[in-house]
C-alpha cells in the first residue's frame, strides 16, 4: 500500500469516527469521549500525512511513532465507547477493524524504517 492510499485510509477512518460520534446520546461522558476519539483519530491521519513530509529519516520515524500512539488511542476509545454503552459493538466493528489494520501497517512501517536507518 502506498503513502497516498494510507493518507486516504487514515482520513476515512477519522471521518467514520466523526460520523459514529453523531449517533451518541447527549451526556457528559459522550462529550468527553467524543472529543477524545475525534482528537486521536484526526491526529492519526494528520501525523501519518506529516510523516510523508519528514525532513529526515529520523523525523519520518518520529512522526510515524506519533501516528502509532494516536491510532492505538483511537482503538482504546472505540473499546471505551462499547463499554460505556454509547454505541454497540456492531456499530464500532468496522471502524475498530480498520483502526487495527492501520495500526499494524504503521507499526510495520516503523520497523522497516528503523531497519533502513541502520542497515
Amino acid at each position: 500500500m502506498n503513502r497516498l492510499d494510507m493518507n486516504k485510509r487514515t482520513m476515512k477512518m477519522a471521518l467514520d469516527v466523526i460520523k459514529l460520534t453523531k449517533l451518541f446520546p447527549l451526556s457528559q461522558e459522550s462529550k468527553v469521549i467524543t472529543y477524545q476519539i475525534i482528537k486521536s483519530a484526526t491526529s492519526t491521519a494528520a501525523n501519518y500525512r506529516s510523516a510523508g513530509r519528514g525532513k529526515s529519516h529520523k523525523d519520518f520515524i518520529a512522526k510515524l511513532g506519533i501516528a502509532e500512539e494516536e491510532c492505538d488511542e483511537t482503538v482504546f476509545w472505540l473499546e471505551m465507547i462499547i463499554e460505556a454503552n454509547l454505541a454497540t459493538a456492531e456499530q464500532t466493528l468496522l471502524i475498530k477493524q480498520e483502526a487495527s489494520e492501520i495500526l499494524a501497517i504503521i507499526v510495520s512501517s516503523i520497523k522497516t524504517a528503523k531497519i533502513n536507518l541502520n542497515p
